[in-house]
């Protein structure tokens, strides 16, 4: 595009210069800006630098960039000095290059020499012979074209090169202007540093004196585009149409860059009196463009040579005024006058006789300026010439020339300084040459007397009449009328009658406020005023077209108005009489309803034949011109000024708008009417005058919407256009009338518009504009092309306003009926309806639309200009609209249609695009969307609506499988579509704009327009990225479509042929900024897209398919992470929610990088990340190569280097940590006056939704129409009056809600940033190899990591509570990994257990690294130190407590931490060896305190120093509350509870009552347990919690005073009520073998059961274990549970199956029964029992007794036994210690029954009333058991048999047999365990399950050992004597000397540890001696 030339807007200074700020935005939108060495070529490279340096330094103001600019321009001063000036041509050089293919030649900024290939070096040559370079130079060129080639796709490198030549004289140029721009001046300041300016100021005064304007003038006139691109032509030089544009728009800026240079030079210091001359004598030669106007440099030229006689500056009396006058060589030096003055009077005419009259009537203000000052009368001759001068310029029509060749030129807009210059010369000709106007009033009235007698004669007007005063009128008409910069330049013109507050006002008198206006200001009004009074007729039109011009603008339209009123009071002193002045609204409007009451008969009546000026025929041409003159500035003052627009509609006489359409209905030229429309449009911008608008339009019938029965042709608008308008082939009424209803539409909108006539609704004008006017537009014929686009784009503008403001109701989809003259009729529908139904269909409407933008979609990729082009985008925009408004509404719309019961079909709108173009007979629509994005950078506006739309459609995964097939179809295309998506990203005008609420000036929009584009392609690629492959995000990100997705093999661009794709874009964005100390520039520049950028890149990280080619690119040819993570934390506290989620994607990525690195073994990678993240010694950033080599010397290297003695830095995961804010400030409530409050909250609440990111915002559109309609919705006066205030008290209530939604982003971007925080540090702790970081250094970093964490939360008061969540949850990963860490610490001396010192050593290592911070040196927590852990410990504690009542979640977590915390103190589990169990009772009493019971006791200390506000929050948890907050509350308690020695918490558990609700607690659990165990049971929490709260009770109850608690609350009591242990289910045989298939989550019922049993079991046992006190009463309490579930009880006691699980429940049962059911407890049962039930319990205990008896045949070790538990073992193989587990429970059920049968013979041996008979006497079992046997042997004894004494014998030599075996193994297991570092890890299993089986085996053994012989007396009375002897012959056989030996072998081995040491020996004496009795 064709540069902007500067804006400037003005800011004004006390001090005499007019201070510019200034910023303008980078041309470049040639993104090379990838300097690299290669690119380098000494004709681009170098130019390009010298750019962005200027760029960087002047416009962006960087301070750093102003030294790097001075080195810059001491550098290259010479490319200055010899501007454009290329390296010649050099016959050495050629030669080189010629054998550059064999030789090789060496390049600039490369090592070596480098072979070309020969088709480079003939390129080269051709380049050379073409712009007239050196080979060398042109050589370089190509390459830097090869090297840029990706930039450019579709381009060879020869045409690059092309483009980078001219880019580079268009660096250079644009330095130097913006350079000269910088100087100090008396036109603007920059602001910019006083450094800076007077090194330009100094740099570029030399260049001048180097002749710096001749050269200038010389490179403008020799540089010509056509000769230009004849050469290119000629060569092949020029590519496609976008090359050919890209060329010339460098050329031309080029050339308008120089000229710039000159202009501002001048503007900033006039020319020396040569090169004035020199400018003087170029400008003789200029000729104008084809349209008469000058070209953009011609006219920058004239206005430098203007600037260069400007001496208005001076008047301003300013303190500097000497100063300046001595500077300005026009006063300085006399000789400069008299030359210029000489040169200017030649009577040589110019080739532009206008453009010499313009240089004259500037050179004669300048004179007359200068003999205003008193101090000048030496130049006394000049100054009086300047009358003549000015005279030679009226004579050449200077005005004329200056309205049609200077204002009238393209680019005189664009410049404010151009403006206020033509503005300065008018206006001073005005005020200082009042006689010279005067003299032109007068030769005009003269003219117009001639004129008027010449009619009178009847002759022809004479021809030489001048028309100066004419010419001058039209030229301020022209001049004010537009007012791009908002200068309102024209305010000097009116003097205020009333003053006005001025300073609201810009540019009246640099708006400071005076008394009196001054001198110029009064000058100019006068003359405003004078030139109405008594106007001739000749100048009547020009005078209104003046002050059209003049009443631009909200204050100058005020003004105009009121001087029209002014005019037309009768008491005017107006010679003109009563009528008033005829430029009045009086006059005006007074006319318009003569012509209406002419008009609208048919023929004339008398009255008005004697009004003189209406002829009958209606309005001659003259009188037409007048009124349109009068329309139009009576629309500018409309427009203009809302005052006036009310005070014209409510003047009681005048009636405009009724007035106007009765002219409408007249028949008058279509012109006129045009015009009549034109200003109905301005009065209908008011909304008052907007509604009666639409009932007059729907009156009069303009267009005709009602069809009466008997009229026989129509009337209307329609008529006009199918008839006349068609017939003249122009269409000024139609374009008029649609802009009418766009501005009505807009400003409001009637719902019953023509009731009572007709069905009421917009219908007839929609069905107008779509079917008459929009779907005819192509077919009509246009005498002037560019209307064809001018109609369709009014015209889809209503179509566009009427959609966007268009919600689907409900009830407009059901068909509402009103009554009409009598019939029920159906009511039209709303208009957007309409719309929405006739794009959701296949209608014509849609087909135009569609191939609308394929027509300009065409028209653009011509590149050519062509009339209409502006129309046409504009209604190319629309129709992108109107697309993207009915993609928003359609979800809605059909959603509504579904529901209701119309018969309606549509489709949705993404599926008709993706339809047949009838055309091209291809699904190209979407295609011709996207084909928009190449023109982001000439249109950006559509380039946005064509990425909107896409990002609209790419929701749908299957849409994006078509579109990626239509996308790549066509290489071409392909290649083109790709390159306008990364056009559009790499775009370097975008802009971030973060509060975009004021009126940006079209450079900001336009840049906000870029930026917003940007966004919608990456959210484009992020919801892409979330379908499956192939998706539009990979093909436009660079991946295989036809391979699998994870083949591909990333490249940087032009590698391999690699295209550049979007994520080089993005990355590219990211990158920017990276080599310098702030960072990356998009963070801070441009947030929002920097946040998308890196969201991109985690999905392509996290999605298996695409995260390998990604990361592997980032790692390899990026080094990404590194760079971007140095950066970390990014804090910009105006874009908080951006920042944090730029962190969070990045941390993401991050943490995926480090667990992929891990996971691959790339440990240097790894390494390198966690230095960065964890080091807190300050480093040099690492060398990019990541070799982890090097790092550690390097370190302690640079350590020694910078001797800052170990002074640390925070680490970077903790800064990150506090660069999130935890506090949040929470909006003020709503404070208001009309709305009810809680009705306003309950709206807010109705409108949330979820946006795209998934947070719960409110939409504020909703809110807003939902106020608003309520606001309408009220009747009455009083509502109107009230209307401002409640509208006022609407914007508050939005405001709070934005503030709101900003509150809940930003929360949702802290938690954001906080989860991904969180993972970070669980990747490095979890997930990256332990070894890279040392233990010590993992517990500090763990320690800083927590304490900082805690006290974010606890310190900070207003931390917000949505971030407690996650913070618990870190708080859990971090304290689990400390208890490990700590835990792994402990155990490693333990590995050397016998080396005694090398403890010692390990300790002292330790406590040398560690903290200085660490009180002691104490083992085990040397590296963290127990202060720090009391630190964490009463963080945590705060924490607890400050969750309050809420928060169940975040207690959880914090349980779980504090549980991980307290497993710290406990002392590791040393394997139970019987070496380790030597030590007696008294050494572990006097053993002196270990750390782990002082950290224990301390630990504890702290606990109870929170008191009860600490056990009220656990315990309350624990009873109610989520299920998981529950059992860890339980588990919590359990802990506590165990090491708690003074038992505060028991007590206070069992004082407040928690004990007793938790024990009440298990009826409720009752029920629930019981559904579990249905075959298929609902969720098992249950269970979970059930088993938590017994494990808790067993906790209690292993304390004497628990126990006793327990007993109190009734537990087993409880127990025994429960139904669920009487729910025992069956087990199925087959299934036990069915089981087989690996174990499932859910257990099986049976097992299940067995989870509820076992803890109730277990319980009971522990009580009655613990309770010493009430034994008795425990065991009556536990034997009314066994009988009140006696049932279940038998049936485990019949043992049908036996499996490892049937075995444990009887074991438990066994103990339990063994302690219980005794006679003896029968006694001590509370209740009063009588006989009965006496004799009922004796009769249960008795049936238990029987049964356990029976146990102990069936498991004394039968074979069949043994069988079967082998059978079972390979059944389920895969557990191997499953024997183990059998064996263990067996003998503990022989243990159990033998303990029983004790217990009951001690109980009856008293008192032998009761005497119960065991076993009886005979041994024969345990020897036919010994003894050889066959297969056919008995089966087990049933077991209501009573057994004989042989078990236990058989036992007895059992376990002295096993016990030896074990104590085999057991030995050398504790060897390997020894030695468990060379261990192999199999081995180490069956070491740990066989250390556990030793030790049960020992305790079973020791158990039967005590019992055996005390059975004897059982039997003796109820035992024959010969049983007694026979039984004393078997026992001397059985009771051997070998099994004596074995039993007193054992007591050595084993029982010595034991307190009942010797025991065994004495018992074998004893028997021995009753064998030796019975013997004798």
């Amino acid at each position: 595009r064709i540069l902007h030339p500067l804006q400037m807007t003005s800011s004004v200074h006390t001090g005499s210069t007019l201070t510019i700020c200034k910023f303008l935005s980078s041309f470049l939108y040639f993104k090379y800006i990838v300097l690299s060495l290669l690119s380098a070529a000494s004709l681009w490279g170098p130019y390009k630098d010298i750019w962005q340096t200027v760029m960087n330094a002047i416009w962006k103001r960087q301070p750093e960039a102003v030294h790097r600019l001075d080195q810059v321009l001491k550098k290259h001063k010479s490319d200055f000095i010899s501007l454009f000036r290329n390296p010649p041509k050099n016959v050495q050089q050629h030669e080189k290059i010629q054998k550059a293919s064999t030789e090789g030649v060496a390049i600039q900024g490369q090592q070596g020499t480098r072979l070309l290939p020969e088709q480079l070096i003939r390129e080269a040559f051709i380049l050379s012979d073409l712009f007239d370079i050196g080979e060398l130079a042109a050589v370089e060129l190509l390459l830097a074209g090869e090297h840029q080639q990706p930039h450019f796709p579709g381009l060879t490198r020869g045409l690059v090169a092309v483009l980078l030549y001219w880019d580079g004289k268009r660096c250079i140029a644009n330095s130097l202007r913006t350079l000269i721009q910088s100087r100090q001046g008396k036109t603007w300041t920059l602001e910019l540093s006083q450094e800076l300016i007077s090194m330009t100021t100094r740099f570029t005064d030399d260049l001048m004196e180097q002749g710096l304007t001749q050269k200038i003038l010389t490179l403008v006139s020799h540089i010509d585009l056509n000769n230009e691109f004849d050469k290119l032509q000629r060569e092949r030089g020029l590519g496609s149409e976008k090359h050919r544009k890209e060329v010339s728009d460098l050329i031309k800026e080029c050339r308008q860059s120089l000229a710039e240079s000159l202009f501002v030079w001048t503007c900033q210091s006039p020319l020396s009196k040569d090169d004035t001359l020199i400018l003087i004598s170029y400008l003789e030669k200029v000729t104008v463009e084809a349209d008469g106007s000058l070209d953009g440099v011609n006219l920058s030229l004239l206005m430098a040579l203007l600037y260069c006689f400007d001496v208005s500056f001076l008047e301003q009396g300013a303190e500097d005024r000497e100063d300046l006058m001595h500077r300005l060589p026009l006063l300085a030096e006399r000789q400069y006058i008299a030359t210029i003055h000489t040169r200017l009077q030649e009577s040589q005419p110019w080739k532009l006789p206008g453009l010499q009259a313009t240089v004259r009537l500037a050179w004669a203000l300048t004179l007359r300026g200068i003999s205003q000052f008193s101090d000048v009368t030496a130049l006394a001759e000049f100054t009086e010439a300047d009358e003549a001068m000015a005279e030679l310029a009226i004579a050449d029509y200077v005005f004329l020339f200056l309205t049609e060749s200077v204002v009238a030129s393209e680019n005189f807009y664009q410049e404010e300084f151009y403006i206020r210059k033509i503005h300065n010369l008018v206006t001073d000709f005005l005020a200082l040459m009042p006689m010279k106007v005067k003299q032109l009033r007068n030769r005009a009235d003269e003219d117009a007397r001639m004129i008027h007698m010449s009619i009178q004669m009847g002759n022809d007007p004479p021809i030489s009449l001048r028309r100066d005063l004419e010419h001058l009128m039209l030229l301020i008409a022209e001049l004010y009328r537009k007012d791009p910069f908002n200068l309102e330049l024209a305010h000097e013109y009116w003097c205020p009658s009333e003053p006005l507050q001025t300073s609201t006002i810009m540019g009246s008198y640099l708006g400071v406020a005076h008394q009196r206006p001054p001198q110029r200001q009064v000058v100019l009004s006068k003359f405003v005023r004078q030139m109405g009074d008594l106007l001739p007729s000749t100048i009547y039109i020009p005078y209104l077209k003046m002050l059209r011009g003049l009443a631009s603008g909200p204050q100058c339209a005020h003004y105009c108005f009121s001087l029209l009123k002014v005019n037309g009071s009768s008491h005017a002193e107006n010679i003109q009489g009563a009528g008033g002045s005829p430029v009045s609204w009086e006059h005006f409007f007074h006319s318009l309803m003569l012509y209406h009451e002419h008009l609208r008969k048919d023929l004339p009546s008398a009255d008005s034949v004697q009004y003189r000026h209406l002829p009958l025929r209606g309005i001659t041409q003259k009188e037409q011109d007048g009124l349109i003159a009068f329309l139009q500035l009576t629309t500018v003052i409309v427009n203009w000024s809302e005052n006036a627009r009310l005070a014209l509609c409510e003047h009681p006489q005048w009636t405009p708008v009724v007035v106007i359409l009765g002219l409408l209905q007249c028949s008058i030229p279509p012109i006129l009417k045009a015009e009549l429309l034109e200003t109905l449009t301005a009065f209908g911008r008011s909304p008052e005058i907007a509604a009666s608008l639409w009932q007059s339009l729907e009156y009069t019938q303009i267009l005709q919407t009602v069809r009466s029965p008997g009229q026989r042709q129509a009337i209307g608008i329609e008529v006009e256009l199918n008839e006349i308008e068609s017939r003249c082939e122009e269409y000024p009424l139609t374009r008029a009338f649609c802009r009418l209803i766009s501005t009505l539409v807009e400003s409001s909108f009637p719902a019953n518009l023509g009731a009572g006539l007709r069905p009421p609704g917009f219908d007839p004008y929609l069905q107008f504009l779509r079917d008459s006017v929009f779907l005819r537009f192509r077919t009509r014929a246009y005498r002037r092309a560019a209307e064809k686009w001018e109609v369709a784009e009014v015209v889809l503008e209503v179509f566009y306003k009427l959609l966007r403001d268009y919600e689907p109701q409900l009830e407009d989809f059901v068909d509402q009926y009103v009554e009409l003259q009598g019939e029920e009729i159906i009511a039209y529908k709303p208009p957007g309806f309409n719309l929405m139904y006739h794009l959701l269909n296949e209608s014509p409407m849609l087909e135009l639309c569609l191939s609308l933008l394929e027509e300009g979609v065409k028209q653009l990729d011509t590149y050519a200009p062509f009339p209409g082009k502006k129309h046409l985008e504009k209604a190319v925009q629309y129709c992108l609209a109107l697309l993207n408004l009915t993609l928003q509404k359609e979800n809605n719309f059909m959603d509504l249609l579904r529901e209701s019961h119309l018969s309606l079909i549509v489709t949705p709108l993404e599926q008709l695009l993706q339809g047949i173009n009838p055309r091209t007979k291809k699904a190209d629509h979407v295609v011709n969307i996207a084909r928009y994005l190449y023109h982001g950078n000439s249109n950006p506006e559509l380039a946005f609506e064509s990425a909107k739309i896409l990002c609209c459609i790419s929701d749908n995964s299957n849409i994006q499988i078509k579109l990626v097939g239509d996308f790549t179809h066509d290489q071409s295309v392909s290649q083109k579509l790709m390159a306008g998506f990364v056009e559009c990203l790499d775009n370097e005008d975008a802009e971030e704009l973060i509060n975009p609420d004021e009126e940006l000036e079209p450079e900001k929009k336009r840049a906000q327009i870029h930026h917003e584009t940007r966004i919608h392609i990456l959210n484009l690629l992020i919801t892409s990225l979330e379908c499956s492959p192939p998706s539009l995000a990979l093909y436009l990100l660079g991946f295989e479509l036809k391979k699998p997705v994870s083949t591909t093999n990333l490249q940087d661009p032009g590698v391999l042929g690699c295209p550049r794709t979007c994520l080089h874009a993005i990355l590219n964005i990211l990158e920017k900024g990276t080599e310098t100390r702030n960072g990356p520039t998009a963070v801070r520049e441009s947030p929002h897209l920097a946040e998308l950028c890196y969201q991109v890149i985690y999905q392509l990280c996290a999605c298996s398919d695409t995260s390998g080619p990604t990361m592997r690119y980032l790692r390899t040819s990026q080094d990404f992470l590194f760079t971007q993570l140095q950066y970390l934390p990014f804090s910009i506290k105006e874009h908080e929610i951006s920042t944090l989620n730029q962190m969070s994607w990045l941390m993401k990525t991050a943490a995926i990088e480090m667990r992929v690195t891990s996971l691959n073994r790339q440990r240097s990678h790894t390494q390198r990340l966690l230095h960065l993240l964890l080091d807190d010694m300050p480093v040099k950033p690492y060398l990019a190569d990541g070799e982890g080599g090097m790092e550690d010397e390097s370190r302690s290297v640079s350590g020694f280097l910078h001797f800052d003695t170990a002074s640390k830095v925070r680490r970077k995961i903790l800064n990150i940590l506090d660069s999130i804010d935890f506090s949040q400030d929470i909006p003020e409530p709503l404070q208001l006056d009309f709305f009810d409050r809680a009705q306003i909250e309950q709206v807010i609440a109705n409108c949330e939704h979820k946006n795209a990111r998934g947070q719960v915002v409110c939409n504020v559109k909703y809110v807003h129409r939902v106020l608003v309609a309520e606001v309408n919705a009220l009747q009455g006066m009083a509502a109107i009056g009230q209307r401002p205030l409640l509208m006022e008290e609407i914007n508050t209530i939005l405001q709070y809600v934005v503030e709101r939604n900003k509150l809940l982003q930003c929360l949702h971007a802290k938690r954001h940033a906080l989860e991904s925080w969180r993972q970070l540090v669980e990747i490095i702790l979890t997930a990256c190899p332990q070894d890279l970081i040392q233990a010590e250094d993992r517990q500090l970093i763990i320690r800083d990591l927590l304490q900082d964490v805690h006290d974010k939360v606890i310190l900070d008061d207003d931390a917000a509570q949505e971030l407690m969540p996650v913070v618990a949850g870190a708080v859990f990963t971090l304290t689990a990994h400390l208890s490990q860490s700590v835990k792994t610490e402990q155990k490693q001396p333990l590995a050397l257990p016998m080396a005694g010192q090398s403890q010692y050593v390990l300790m002292l290592d330790g406590s040398f690294t560690s903290s200085p911070a660490s009180e002691s040196i104490s083992m085990g927590f040397a590296s963290i130190g127990d202060s720090s852990l009391h630190i964490i410990l009463k963080k945590l504690l705060d924490f607890i407590l400050k969750t309050g009542g809420g928060f169940q979640r975040v207690r959880t977590h914090l349980y779980g931490s504090l549980l991980y915390y307290l497993q710290i103190a406990q002392r590791p589990d040393e394997p139970d060896t019987l070496e380790a169990a030597k030590k007696t009772m008294w050494e572990h009493l006097t053993a002196p305190e270990d750390v782990f019971s002082k950290l224990q006791r301390e630990n504890m200390a702290t606990i109870e120093s929170y008191g009860a506000a600490l056990m009220e929050v656990v315990c309350r948890d624990a009873c109610d509350g989520h299920e998981i907050g529950r059992m860890l509350a339980l588990a919590l308690l359990d802990h506590i509870v165990s090491v708690d020695k003074q038992q505060q918490w028991l007590l206070y558990l069992s004082n407040s009552g928690y004990l007793k609700v938790l024990v009440d607690s298990l009826a409720d659990d009752d029920l629930a347990l019981q559904s579990l165990l249905t075959p298929q049971p609902p969720l098992l929490k249950a269970l979970y919690t059930y088993e938590s709260k017994m494990a808790f009770l067993t906790r209690v109850a292993k304390s004497q005073q628990g126990a006793l608690e327990l007993l109190r609350s009734g537990v087993i009591v409880r127990l025994a009520q429960c139904q669920v242990y009487d729910m025992r289910p069956e087990t199925d045989h087959q299934g036990m073998y069915a089981m087989r298939d690996p174990p499932v989550f859910i257990p099986a019922p049976v097992e299940r059961y067995r989870q509820i049993l076992l803890p109730a079991l277990q319980l009971c046992q522990v009580i009655l274990t613990s309770s010493m006190a009430q034994h008795l009463q425990a065991a009556g309490q536990v034997l009314q549970f066994l009988i009140s579930h006696s049932d279940t009880i038998q049936a485990i006691l019949r043992c049908q199956e036996i499996s490892v699980g049937s075995l444990q429940e009887l074991a438990s049962l066994t103990g339990l029964i063994s302690k219980a059911a005794l006679p003896g407890v029968l006694t001590e049962l509370d209740m009063d029992v009588n006989e009965g039930t006496q004799m009922e319990l004796q009769g249960h205990i008795g049936r238990f007794q029987r049964q356990c008896l029976g146990l102990l045949s069936r498991f004394g070790g039968s074979d069949r036994l043994r069988q079967f538990k082998l059978q079972d073992d390979n059944a389920a193989g895969d557990r191997v210690n499953k024997r183990d587990e059998t064996e263990l429970a067996v003998q503990q059920i022989c243990a159990n029954v033998m303990e029983y049968c004790e217990s009951l013979m001690l109980q009856s041996a008293p008192s032998f009333q009761h005497t119960v008979c065991l076993f009886t006497p005979s041994l024969s079992e345990s020897t036919n058991r010994d003894g050889p046997r066959q297969d056919t042997q008995t089966p087990v004894v049933p077991y209501w048999h009573l057994p004989g004494l042989g078990i236990i014998v058989y036992l007895l030599k059992q376990s002295t047999s096993d016990f030896f075996s074990y104590y085999d193994s057991h030995r050398q297991s504790v060897n390997k365990l020894q030695n468990v570092e060379q261990l192999p890890p199999d081995e180490i299993k069956e070491c740990e399950q066989s250390i556990t089986v030793c030790k049960y085996a020992h305790t079973v053994n020791k158990g039967r050992l005590q019992e055996p012989r005390l059975d004897f007396s059982s039997g003796l009375n109820r035992v024959s004597q010969h049983d007694i002897e026979q039984l004393q012959i078997e026992a001397t056989n059985s009771f051997g000397e070998s099994l004596q030996k074995k039993l007193l072998d054992i007591e050595g081995l084993y029982s010595k540890v034991r307190s009942r040491y010797t025991f065994i020996q004495a018992l074998v004496r004893r028997i021995r001696g009753l064998l030796r009795i019975s013997r004798t």
